[in-house]
């Protein structure tokens, strides 16, 4: 049997673009660009084997062996701190993890902030750096709302265009730290599979340099 590299791609549109980056960097697989239902996709010429899975779910596949090499964002890989080799910025999926909230929020450092996020670990070690005592609030949609509705005083979440915030009255307020997509491996892989690997991500990384 073929000694495929196994990938683990995003689905959606950062999914798609790195692809993208595959595909010019020589590991195509045509049953790619089907709009069909399979999740596995391979290329035997090319040794290469790609299946789609749900963006925070990349890095358990990558760290359990499932798969040889995959597409994390960095906001992931900080929040979960997954067991793996950081092989490569692809540059792409770039935004921000920022602390928003209301345009007239003034931080009252005499009580607990509240603060709704997706990203707990994320937010927890941003405001000890900060000695800010907090109440994490762990949501998993529609961020946005907690503010509005009272339910948190600033929300830690992702922006990429901030147009979302600001069409709900809310302002970035600081920074926490930029993302972009990695190149993540498995221990294990980069022991057995160097060879492989290693192609794989020269290849891709010449793709991102184009980026």
């Amino acid at each position: 049997m073929k000694d495929y590299i196994s990938v683990a791609l995003p689905k959606g549109r950062l999914g798609d673009r790195v692809y993208s980056m595959f595909e010019s960097a020589g590991y195509s697989c045509e049953s790619m660009r089907i709009n069909d239902r399979r999740l596995v996709f391979e290329n035997p010429d090319a040794g290469i084997r790609f299946f789609r899975v749900k963006p925070t779910d990349v890095a358990i596949y990558v760290e359990r062996g499932a798969a040889d090499i995959g597409i994390a964002g960095k906001d992931v890989l900080l929040e979960y701190s997954p067991d793996v080799y950081e092989l490569l910025d692809l540059k792409t999926g770039i935004c921000r993890m920022c602390v928003c909230g209301m345009s007239d929020f003034r931080d009252d450092r005499s009580r607990t902030l509240r603060v709704a996020t997706k990203f707990p670990n994320l937010a927890r070690r941003y405001y000890d750096e900060r000695s800010r005592e907090i109440d994490i609030i762990k949501l998993n949609g529609s961020i946005e709302l907690a503010p509005i509705l009272g339910l948190s005083d600033v929300i830690v979440d992702i922006v990429e265009t901030g147009r979302t915030l600001a069409e709900n009255g809310l302002t970035v307020l600081d920074t926490v730290l930029p993302i972009s997509a990695r190149l993540i491996a498995n221990k294990s892989a980069c022991r057995f599979k160097w060879d492989g690997i290693s192609a794989v991500c020269e290849k891709v990384g010449k793709e991102a340099d184009k980026q």
